[in-house]
């Protein structure tokens, strides 16, 4: 192939061409390997007004909490990229768990065409099915890594939780009988005769499996198409007498904690209960309230732990702030003054370009002349191969 081109670089065009380019996106932090946009933050800020909005805030009041709020967009936007980073470094795997997710959402949304569903996930979220997926993603390593590296290092002592219940007995008056639940779902939605037949099956082994002493939390992330609750180990809560059918609910609140029933048949598919705690109306007990407790009393410990750690994840990144933007997490003391805008060219880029973290080199520009041919080697075609996305476009006259 032949090309007609001169060859310009670009440290040496002139400076108001240099000046004259359209921005494309701005860079407000980087983080390690990875960068954080101005336009992701400007997106934060959008989603946290529509969701006040969506609480009935208008006016002077919305505006002071959109500010508020959206002070804290770039610290939440750092600590989401360490503890991903940091995910990635522990080597937490969970591609199998968001597959499973993405595709028990598929069966429940019944759009079996790829094409469809993912113009259905944009439809329903605002976000490309990439960018879904993604979050989803994001959000699961976060979990994992506050869970691994966090929460399992604090402990109540059983004399704090004695205290604390003592002084909030009240709170522990039960007006009814209660009985704490977890499930499995095994929809049958959209399925053939055979694939419900399947689905039955795949029920009653779960069941067995319960029963032998396999975890029931972990069948349950794994093998519940009810994603909210599948998430959290099947947990449902407690539940009062009158909320379930009476067939249901006349099993549940007689057996002891630990049962785990047979599937019930409902239109959508298969529930497999299990009874995680049952309580009788009345003062509850400090035994009966022991977990609650553990929960209530860790949660401010957590807060306060979670902090020091993405403080500690802060203090050994590599972490750039340019002017103008403030991480109101920052560590004390800690360098993130932006020192290499100029190798930038110009100070504003493609996130694709930073992102790719490619070696600089020096860019060539190819003009067309007319009447100026060249041959281009294969030297060339790899240079150009290699080569990201463009820093910046000529402005448009």
């Amino acid at each position: 192939m032949f090309r007609r081109f001169v060859v310009l670089i670009v440290a040496a065009l002139p400076l108001a061409f240099a000046a004259d380019v359209r921005v494309v996106e701005e860079i407000a932090a980087k983080v390690n390997g990875d960068i954080i946009t101005r336009g992701e933050l400007d997106q934060r800020r959008k989603d946290i007004e529509q969701q006040l909005r969506g609480e009935g805030l208008t006016g002077q009041r919305l505006s002071q909490a959109v500010t508020e709020y959206s002070s804290q967009a770039l610290m939440e936007k750092i600590d989401e990229l360490l503890l991903v980073q940091k995910g990635k470094d522990l080597n937490i795997k969970i591609d199998a768990e968001i597959n499973r997710r993405l595709a028990d959402l598929q069966v429940q949304s019944k759009i079996s065409d790829p094409d469809k569903f993912h113009q259905y996930v944009r439809e329903q979220t605002g976000m490309t099915y990439e960018d879904f997926r993604q979050q989803m993603k994001n959000e699961m390593l976060t979990q994992r890594v506050i869970g691994q590296e966090v929460m399992r290092s604090i402990s109540v002592p059983e004399s704090e939780m004695q205290k604390y219940y003592e002084e909030h007995k009240s709170e522990y008056m039960r007006k009814e009988a209660q009985v704490f639940l977890s499930q499995i779902v095994i929809s049958t939605e959209g399925k053939t005769p055979e694939q419900a037949a399947a689905a039955d099956k795949k029920a009653k082994d779960l069941v067995a499996r319960a029963r032998k002493g396999e975890k029931f939390s972990e069948l349950a992330r794994d093998n519940s198409d009810d994603v909210e609750t599948a998430k959290n180990g099947g947990y449902v809560g407690s539940m009062p007498k009158g909320m379930m059918d009476k067939a249901i609910e006349d099993i549940v609140f007689k057996e002891k904690k630990g049962f785990v029933s047979d599937p019930f048949k409902r239109a959508q598919g298969f529930v497999i209960l299990k009874v995680e705690d049952r309580f009788e109306a009345g003062q509850a007990s400090f035994e009966e309230v022991k977990n609650e407790l553990q929960d209530r009393l860790t949660q401010p410990k957590a807060e306060g732990k979670v902090r020091i750690f993405l403080t500690q994840l802060r203090e050994d990144a590599f972490l750039e702030i340019k002017e103008g933007y403030v991480d109101s997490g920052a560590a004390a003391g800690k360098d993130t003054r932006w020192r290499d805008v100029a190798q930038l060219r110009p100070q504003t880029t493609t996130k694709e370009e930073v992102a790719a973290r490619t070696r600089r080199r020096k860019k060539l520009i190819f003009v067309p002349i007319p009447g100026t041919v060249v041959k281009e080697t294969p030297e060339d075609a790899a240079d150009e191969a290699e080569q990201p996305g463009e820093t910046a476009q000529p402005a448009k006259p």
